[in-house]
């Protein structure tokens, strides 16, 4: 790996770049403090001492929620242009990087990372070796998926693979299902035959870790975004809402008035306390992308900065404030008290395949239409999924999906390693 993979000034809208997958470590040192270092930690900041602009909120009943508005200018949607034009040029350095480069490209990411997003409004300057002329095209999957060998084989003749192509996710070309699978199958043995052309596939990670297990040497090097430490997540969550000339983003905690954002620095000339929110938000959201914005979106509440109009600054020169809320307040959505397993076969299929509408899902959960379709009222009243009219599909949530994966781990089902 080079600098400029780790330099997150280089990469803003994806802190730490794309790195191997064997390589990607739950950020979980960042946030477990030694004993030692919790003690080091609380000693500093009681040396700094609290100004009185420090003193928080008394009551997290007394702060209201963003509104629409709000929440777009603090924590807005990434851009998934400028993280495609990102990806591209990472995809290029790692293959300037290998010794032995693949024409085909994996990027592995687990659910809300934006993978998909950015790699459908891909349009790659150069993929591998070959220049681009901007004819990269999207392979759609066929309208069904159930197919022969012989289907799929024919099906891929049909595909121009003479230009550089993207697959924005693999999970749509299959199905787990007996005569779901061969779509796939052919992909891989062209791939592996040296016949598929220059490409990328993006797979989300439990798609993966079934084909993985399905297909193990298959010749592929995967890659996959660097997971959100602390200190990605701060910068991440700065560089979200850009510098429209109104100041540095602030956010602090409502219950100490300790300091969230900036992540880094000073703020006016002065040092401030900081809170551990971020190393606690990595650990929840697993250092993904998607569900790191969710919760950060869930906890952020709106508030006035108290004397900021006796303070002599300008409108222009006032950073843009809100509050946070602890995660232990937050309300997320939490799994049916139900013993019926049809719950963990639905949010399984749901996952492997990044969503299914609700015939697909029958044929890949192994269970009665009546226990498909009663598993899916129950989980949509808890908020663990929630019905796609574009795409007409079934998804689990993003604030659900770190409690859904404890919860299939447990039941023990094959999740991912993410």
């Amino acid at each position: 790996m080079t600098e400029t993979h780790d330099s997150t000034p280089e990469t803003p809208c994806l802190p730490g770049g794309l790195i191997p997958m064997d390589e990607w470590e739950f950020p979980e040192l960042s946030v477990r403090r030694s004993v030692k270092d919790a003690v080091r930690h609380i000693s500093v900041q009681l040396k700094e001492g609290v100004s009185r602009k420090d003193q928080p909120f008394q009551s997290l009943d007394d702060l209201p929620e963003l509104s629409a508005r709000q929440r777009q200018l603090i924590a807005p949607d990434p851009d998934f242009s400028v993280l495609a034009a990102t990806l591209a040029d990472e995809l290029q350095q790692r293959r300037r990087e290998l010794p032995n480069p693949q024409d085909v490209s994996f990027l592995v990411a687990p659910p809300f990372s934006g993978m998909r997003e950015a790699l459908v409004r891909c349009s790659w300057k150069t993929i591998g070796q070959g220049q681009g002329d901007g004819s990269e095209w999207i392979i759609a999957p066929p309208k069904s998926l159930l197919m022969s060998d012989e289907d799929a084989a024919q099906w891929w003749n049909e595909q121009d693979l003479s230009r550089p192509w993207v697959i924005p996710e693999l999970a749509d070309f299959w199905l787990r299902h007996m005569r779901g699978l061969a779509l796939v199958r052919e992909l891989f043995r062209r791939i592996s035959d040296g016949k598929a052309g220059q490409g990328v596939v993006g797979c989300s990670s439990w798609c993966w870790q079934f084909w993985a297990s399905y297909v193990p040497d298959m010749p592929s090097a995967p890659c996959t975004p660097a997971p959100l430490n602390s200190d990605y997540l701060g910068q991440w969550l700065e560089y979200l809402p850009g510098d429209e000339g109104s100041g540095p983003l602030v956010a602090r905690m409502a219950h100490d008035g300790l300091y969230v954002l900036p992540a880094r620095g000073r703020l006016d000339g002065n040092k401030i306390r900081r809170s551990s929110f971020l190393s606690d938000l990595a650990a929840a959201s697993r250092g993904n992308h998607g569900v790191a914005l969710a919760l950060w979106r869930s906890a952020l509440r709106a508030a006035p900065e108290e004397g900021a109009e006796d303070s002599g600054e300008s409108e222009s020169s006032r950073s843009r404030c809100c509050w946070v809320v602890p995660l232990d307040k937050l309300s997320l959505p939490a799994m049916p008290s139900s013993k019926d397993r049809a719950i963990g076969f639905v949010l399984h299929a749901l996952l492997l395949h990044d969503g299914l509408d609700e015939e697909s899902l029958f044929l890949v959960a192994g269970i009665s239409r009546k226990d498909t379709a009663n598993a899916l009222a129950l989980l949509k009243r808890a908020d663990i999924i929630h019905y796609s009219d574009a795409g007409n599909r079934w998804h689990v949530t993003d604030l659900a999906y770190p409690n859904t994966r404890r919860h299939l781990l447990s039941w023990g089902f094959p999740v991912d390693r993410f």
